[in-house]
């Protein structure tokens, strides 16, 4: 077991400096050693205070190689924009790095199984650092589930339903800073280019790559008006923004079959004006249900009409790994699930074991914005869904027993979470 892990940190944009600020940069257990962006203020600016909380000045470059090379390190955290991001990852891999990549979805299919074959090839276990997995929410709805308080799960939902117009794809345009790369992506692509902040937890919920898995995927595209709309009133009808022919659908909604035959439908709501946040995470089953749109959790025989009940449920049915977390105070970083999913990925390092969000998992969510657009390119036909286990879904190797783990649930795990 390793006292120390050593990490190269590669994309310092506003993802990419929360995460290294609020997360790693506090974990008393990792050493910052090298640092990459094509920005060096960025580089700079996180320099200064990894150096003012006393940690060692870290080795900055442009050249994302430098930190794959580098001899000391034993994982890479890639935060770059999403192009990219699986060829640097099997890079990393073939270095013998254990890898991490933030959320987001492949460019081809080909990404993701060449991904999974890396894997198989090299045996370095690669991480989508899929937040949501760990919120407190969904921690408990996995719980509730395992302990079988849903019955057999049939059907669930989820969502990236948040309007980035002003907080994302225009945000500072108006001081003449590069537009965020999504907006590409809006003026490119149609698909669901979100899909994992509710598809992961959702996965674990339904035991997808282990004992179950997603057969097929069939996605419905509304008009694509919002982005346009926003630009002609907000920066003129002749701005070059408002004269764009972005191809984005609105809405999105994505229906998928599983082997054992639930059913699951995720939504990317992004360019739309709307009122709140939400995921929509829904978990519907024989015996009960759970909906963070109603705040409520249900079971058999509770009275009907019930809403905003979680606060209650949480004291009855916190996941243990919550449950601990909020008892020693909780770290920043959309309500401590960052910290957490960092600390899981670190703590496989530290132990030399597979990552509970694994290759196959990550390959999976990575294919959602492929598949999508395939489906809605085609009129929204029903497309197959690649098992990238080729069938060892039905008897994967054990587990790690990790108080992060999200395939079980594990109690009176010793190791420390701060």
């Amino acid at each position: 077991m390793k006292s120390m892990v050593k990490i190269g940190f590669i994309g310092l944009g506003r993802r990419g400096i929360s995460v290294l600020r609020q997360n790693f940069i506090d974990m008393k257990d990792v050493e910052i050693v090298a640092i990459c962006d094509q920005s060096v203020a960025r580089m700079e600016e996180a320099c200064n205070f990894i150096c003012e909380k006393g940690r060692p000045t870290p080795m900055m470059t442009t050249n994302y190689r430098d930190i794959i090379q580098h001899p000391s390190i034993d994982a890479v955290i890639i935060m770059i924009g999403w192009k990219n991001r699986p060829r640097i990852a099997m890079e990393s891999m073939r270095a013998g790095k254990y890898t991490a990549i933030e959320v987001g979805c492949a460019d081809t299919l080909q990404e993701c199984y060449d991904l999974v074959s890396t894997y198989e090839e090299t045996g370095i276990p690669v991480m989508m650092l899929e937040n949501c997995c760990y919120g407190r929410r969904e921690m408990m709805v996995l719980n509730m589930v395992k302990q079988g308080l849903f019955g057999e799960i049939v059907h669930c939902t989820g969502g990236y339903h948040h309007y980035l117009n002003e907080v994302e794809l225009f945000l500072n345009i108006d001081k003449d800073e590069i537009p965020h790369y999504r907006l590409a992506e809006y003026r490119d692509k149609n698909c669901d280019n979100y899909p994992t902040h509710e598809l992961g937890p959702i996965s674990k919920v339904l035991s997808i790559n282990r004992g179950n898995r997603f057969v097929s995927l069939t996605s419905f595209g509304s008009k694509h008006i919002g982005i346009q709309d926003f630009a002609k009133r907000h920066f003129g009808e002749d701005s070059k923004y408002a004269k764009i022919d972005y191809q984005q659908s609105d809405i999105v909604n994505t229906h998928l079959r599983c082997a054992n035959g639930e059913t699951v439908m995720i939504t990317l709501d992004t360019t739309l004006p709307r009122a709140y946040y939400s995921r929509n995470f829904s978990v519907r089953g024989t015996k009960g249900m759970s909906s963070e749109e109603r705040r409520v959790v249900y079971c058999e025989g509770m009275q009907e009409e019930i809403e905003n009940n979680e606060t209650e449920m949480f004291e009855r049915y916190d996941h243990p790994l919550h449950r601990e977390y909020a008892a020693q105070g909780v770290k920043e970083g959309h309500g401590g699930m960052d910290w957490l999913v960092c600390r899981a990925f670190i703590e496989a390092v530290k132990n030399g074991t597979n990552t509970p969000i694994d290759a196959y998992d990550t390959a999976t969510w990575l294919a959602i914005g492929v598949l999508s657009a395939q489906s809605i390119q085609g009129g929204s036909v029903t497309v197959e869904f690649p098992d990238f286990t080729n069938g060892k879904w039905q008897n994967r190797e054990p587990f790690v027993n990790s108080k992060y783990c999200l395939d079980a649930i594990i109690e009176n795990d010793p190791t420390p979470l701060f």
